[in-house]
């Protein structure tokens, strides 16, 4: 920058920020002058530039200044958003936002467009997703076109997954998808759930570890945007509508193979080996299979945004089969940090909670040093979400049908009871949690957590417990601990480390009960 210039660029600077209470009237000219500085010199002073614009925005008023400093927010949002500064890039957005008005969207279309879509990028990180519902209906109201209302969509059913709202979350991705030219059914009968399964396994028939990571890279726009919108949908239909999240799952495989790899089929994979997990397959072999094929496409792609999504299906519900749990702790705290460097919060949150289950229920860990783990990484990301006790969560569950969040709350209330010898509470949340499996069709299709297999081991102590007692219930309680010592015998075949020693333990209590010498 010549001498003159930088000169005149710091005189009006100090003239803006000179007296806080007594900011001088902006002058056209020096809006100009910073704006016409060299991009390496506004890079270096951007922030700096753009505060001491917004002490004297209040006083301006030709509408061209305004959008000329609502430039300088956007140039400082974007710049903090590409630097993971997410709540810092909400405060230069909002205030973009606020100096361009409503009227700019006829004015200055694509500089208002960009406001709205960079602010409710940093709002949906954030977690203010109020604020964010309400930004969204401006661009939803006054975009000219369905593509440039795209990312505002794509934030807004962010934020209703995350804020539990499901059913809407489905319904506007649903909406969505339709208008690209993809049609996903929402009433999932027993025909359409196997029909869908057929196809997903014959695109597959024949292809190898190697044909799936060879195949060509996804190119058409439509397919891409389909595929970011069905990933959107994961979270809400393995919460809500299970039969749904195979379905979803199923067709982002087969966009795959018929259209070509992207990042989200990495997250496609590890959630089709997890289906592969699940109870109606349990086919453990192709499912760690898919999960390396996983792993492998995501680092064949450098999608590194995505490694929160693919690790918590690929450590938290495939490798639980194979692997030592204790394995995958290092995984899941990586994937944690991952997820707060990418604004990934809700597989932030999710693979976190996961490292809290391995570590409590399935590793052993000292509980002082879990519980001040878990106060560290609330205090580094989680904040946001915190403030809610058990039964506030599990009431808030019950009201907006999150069948597989109020399975887990029945299967860690079960476990505790159990762990502090209220047989009858254990007894209870069993019972409940058979309810909720009766009036929950599909529940059965999706994969199954760290949580899953330890209360099955618990539920067989349960059903010992009370199949001694001898009572008119007898019967019952010998099978719940006849089906607990069926799984521990195949998922033991599958990880001897992870699962013998619980089976051993239920075979011995089983032994106990008929009275059979083998339990000594």
């Amino acid at each position: 920058m010549p001498q003159l210039a930088t000169t005149s660029w710091n005189l009006a600077l100090k003239m803006v920020s000179c007296r806080p209470t007594v900011v001088p009237v902006i002058s056209g000219r020096m809006i100009r002058l910073l704006l016409s500085t060299t991009p390496s010199e506004m890079e270096r002073f951007i922030f700096h530039v753009a505060d001491n614009m917004n002490r004297g925005a209040k006083l301006l008023e030709d509408l061209a200044q305004k959008y000329e400093v609502a430039e300088l927010n956007l140039r400082a949002g974007e710049k903090l958003l590409e630097q993971q500064s997410f709540h810092s890039a909400v405060k230069y957005l909002m205030n973009g936002i606020t100096l361009v008005g409503d009227d700019s969207w006829g004015a200055k279309y694509s500089l208002t467009l960009r406001l709205y879509d960079a602010a409710s990028d940093a709002l949906c990180v954030v977690g203010d997703y109020p604020t964010l519902t309400a930004l969204a209906e401006k661009p939803l109201h006054c975009a000219r076109c369905f593509e440039d209302k795209l990312n505002t969509y794509s934030n807004l059913v962010r934020a209703l997954s995350s804020s539990g709202n499901n059913d809407e979350c489905i319904n506007k991705s649903v909406s969505v998808l339709s208008q690209l030219g993809e049609f996903i059914p929402t009433n999932i009968t027993q025909e359409i759930y196997f029909d869908e399964v057929a196809k997903v396994r014959q695109a597959l028939i024949g292809l190898s570890r190697q044909d799936l990571l060879s195949l060509p890279v996804m190119t058409d726009l439509n397919k891409l945007t389909a595929m970011r919108f069905l990933n959107h949908m994961l979270l809400a239909t393995y919460a809500s509508n299970p039969p749904m999240n195979a379905i979803v799952v199923f067709r982002m495989v087969r966009m795959t193979v018929e259209f070509g790899v992207c990042s989200i089929s990495a997250i496609a994979f590890s959630c089709y080996g997890a289906w592969l997990a699940s109870s109606l397959n349990d086919d453990y072999d192709n499912a760690l299979t898919m999960g390396r094929v996983a792993s492998d496409l995501m680092k064949k792609l450098g999608s590194v945004e995505i490694l929160p999504r693919v690790h918590a299906v690929v450590y938290g519900m495939i490798n639980i089969y194979k692997e030592p749990w204790q394995a995958s702790l290092c995984k899941h705290s990586e994937a944690f940090d991952a997820g707060l460097m990418h604004g990934d919060m809700e597989y932030a949150v999710s693979n976190i909670a996961i490292y809290h289950q391995f570590s409590l229920f399935g590793c052993g860990s000292n509980l002082k040093e879990s519980s001040h783990s878990l106060q560290k990484h609330i205090k580094r990301g989680l904040h946001h979400f915190g403030g809610w006790s058990e039964d506030a969560v599990l009431d808030f569950a019950m009201k907006n049908k999150i069948t597989n969040l109020i399975r887990t709350l029945y299967q860690k209330i079960r476990y505790v009871k159990y762990m502090c010898g209220d047989m009858d509470a254990a007894a209870k949340h069993y019972d409940l949690q058979q309810e909720l499996y009766a009036n929950c069709v599909g529940q059965a299709t999706t994969g199954r957590t760290i949580y899953f297999l330890i209360t099955t081991f618990i539920d067989g102590l349960i059903g010992l417990y009370f199949a001694r007692k001898h009572r008119d219930d007898e019967a019952k309680w010998t099978g719940v601990a006849e089906t607990a010592i069926e799984h521990m015998a195949k998922w033991a075949k599958s990880c001897s480390w992870n699962f013998a020693n619980k089976l051993s333990l239920l075979q011995a209590e089983f032994f106990f009960l008929k009275d059979d010498e083998q339990a000594y």
